[in-house]
């Protein structure tokens, strides 16, 4: 099996030959502006010193500066960087924000580490990376175990660095520090913007519909509520120790993911009312169900939001739904997405799907070079508008070319990229 980014450069040169891309585009796109490789030396709290591999791919920075986040997991590697670095580059097109690709990470399990390590380890990276990044040049954000209180310690540590308060500098923020509102919310929600657009092209309601989402981390726990508030019959959700299923559909998952922070595993939030517990399981009819089950439930739609390639050969023909919206970054295999394009179901692309993160980063730099501040409904109302646009766009261009929406989604985000790079007298 093709790796990674192997199979992300083989999908991009597929799509430029059906875009018209050029040649000297599509070359600049398989390549890289500059990948950043750091050993970052950490002093553990008894004594010993660690050192931890970083790094910070700079993929194309055509539409503006870098952007992306930088995830903190023990599987991080050079080529899953590589990949989703050039992810972000067309994503940032799809969704239309002034924004490249970027992606970085250290290659350590963060639960490993005190506090007082965590932090020393951010600033640690910070320092290393400081040079490489700022408002006008890349702009981190969080990722995989990364979140607001990490980010703050990159803002903090790059100001020490550069001599003056700099906010921009990084994007998922909390919002007494210049965050935006919205942005905890905003790649949940923005999936469910992107399904409730692609389900107006379809003619199809979402009352009429059941949903199952593997993962309940930040994208998967908005995405489960954003779909239950809008009307889709919410029966399964999971996260990495297991899951629940309740085939008459979920109550409040709101109240769920309060049991979930409480017990802090997701397994037996049998909820009724307020009172959740394993015991209730029988009297709502529930099941306990492996994160792998989530993705072969009798469902009209999956939302696996969780990590690549959980779709794959072996499960792809058990796949029951018949739309897939991909929250994750690149949660199916080639080889399943050709399988499941021959059975008809309608992938929504990762790309499209989970670029409400991405878009409401975009409002949180703006608002901090412009020192303004917008209200969570400001937020979210344009953060609605930016991916009803980027719908239609990609199935506007899925019809006319009689392409998937996942080549549709790439032939959009090549063509932007031309037009800025022919405008600025790139190539």
């Amino acid at each position: 099996m093709d790796s990674f980014y192997t199979r992300t450069q083989k999908e991009l040169k597929s799509a430029g030959e059906k875009a018209g891309t050029s040649q000297e585009l599509l070359k600049r796109l398989l390549k890289y502006d500059n990948t950043l490789e750091f050993d970052i030396p950490l002093n553990k709290k008894d004594g010993s010193m660690q050192i931890i591999k970083g790094y910070r791919l700079q993929h194309n920075n055509i539409l503006g500066p870098y952007k992306g986040g930088l995830r903190y997991h023990p599987d991080v590697t050079l080529d899953e960087m590589q990949a989703l670095s050039l992810l972000m580059t067309l994503k940032n097109a799809v969704i239309d924000v002034p924004f490249g690709g970027g992606k970085g990470g250290l290659k350590i399990d963060p639960k490993s580490l005190t506090g007082d390590e965590l932090e020393e380890l951010t600033r640690e990276f910070t320092r290393h990376l400081a040079k490489y990044i700022g408002p006008e040049k890349d702009v981190p954000a969080p990722d995989v175990n990364t979140n607001p209180k990490i980010m703050s310690w990159i803002m903090d540590e790059y100001s020490k660095v550069v001599g003056k308060n700099t906010p921009a500098v990084v994007t998922g923020k909390s919002v007494d520090l210049g965050g935006s509102e919205g942005r905890t919310e905003a790649t949940g929600y923005g999936g469910t913007y992107a399904l409730l657009s692609v389900l107006k092209h379809i003619n199809k309601k979402p009352q009429d519909l059941t949903v199952a989402v593997q993962g309940f981390g930040n994208v998967g726990q908005y995405a489960a509520q954003s779909l239950q508030k809008a009307g889709f019959n919410v029966v399964a959700i999971s996260d990495s120790r297991g899951g629940i299923y309740i085939p008459e559909g979920l109550p409040s998952v709101e109240v769920i993911a309060k049991c979930k922070t409480e017990k802090g595993y997701l397994a037996g939030c049998y909820c009724i009312g307020s009172v959740c517990d394993i015991k209730n399981k029988e009297k709502v009819g529930g099941q306990d169900i492996s994160p792998e089950d989530v993705l072969t439930l009798p469902v009209d739609i999956i939302v696996p939001a969780a990590l690549e390639n959980v779709i794959t050969m072996k499960n792809a023909n058990d796949i029951k739904a018949s739309i897939i919206l991909e929250m994750a970054n690149g949660p199916m295999t080639v080889e399943a997405e050709e399988i499941l394009n021959k059975k008809g179901v309608l992938i929504i692309p990762d790309i499209l799907a989970n670029s409400g993160g991405v878009a409401v980063s975009y409002f949180e730099w703006y608002q901090n070079i412009h020192n303004e501040h917008w209200t969570k409904a400001v937020v979210l109302a344009k953060l609605k508008e930016k991916m009803e646009k980027a719908v239609d766009k990609v199935y506007e261009t899925h019809k006319k070319e009689k392409e998937t929406l996942s080549l549709a989604a790439y032939i959009v985000a090549l063509r932007r990229l031309q037009e800025v790079a022919i405008d600025h007298k790139i190539i």
